[in-house]
């Protein structure tokens, strides 16, 4: 009987295209920031990309991604002024500083805040400031996520970051 073998082949590389250029992603719930330059690198095969600050995966919006010499000017974007919208509720706490985290309920007879309370509170953020970033935070360390000790139940002391907050406002009150 004759047997006739299948040469093995390789998987085939697309070829890398040289593309230049900005793209304004709308980054969509439940992707990190990585995931869509991985996302962008592939669609286009573009040999070079790199986002302009991480977006948290839980996070959707504007997430500037730069492709070929572009990433050149990516730090640029980086540090430039950014517009953040949140919701917020409160009178409660999250273990990780967000709504992945065990959520607890701190007062149950503490009323509800006014609008011109909430708006006081707030103008103390305003300004530069010293901020200690989270552990639950995508900052790195010795190469890894912070978020990643935490998830293992490790503290790494992080020294407080000097921060602008040019205006905060309450959109709604409901």
């Amino acid at each position: 009987m004759l047997h006739a073998e299948t040469p093995s082949r390789s998987p085939i590389k697309p070829v890398k295209r040289t593309i230049t250029g900005v793209l304004l992603l709308d980054k969509p719930y439940g992707i990190s920031s990585n995931k869509a330059v991985q996302i962008v690198k592939r669609i286009f095969s573009a040999a070079k990309c790199g986002h302009t600050g991480t977006l948290d995966p839980m996070a959707t919006g504007l997430l500037p991604l730069c492709l070929g010499e572009a990433t050149k000017f990516s730090s640029v974007l980086l540090g430039a002024n950014k517009a953040y919208e949140a919701t917020l509720r409160l009178g409660f706490l999250s273990t990780t500083g967000d709504a992945e985290g065990e959520i607890t309920q701190l007062a149950t007879n503490a009323g509800n805040p006014t609008l011109l309370q909430c708006e006081h509170v707030l103008q103390r953020f305003i300004g530069k400031i010293m901020q200690v970033p989270p552990m639950y935070s995508a900052l790195k360390h010795q190469g890894k996520p912070l978020y990643v000790y935490a998830r293992n139940g490790k503290n790494i002391e992080r020294p407080a970051r000097e921060i602008v907050i040019h205006t905060i406002q309450i959109k709604s009150n409901h």
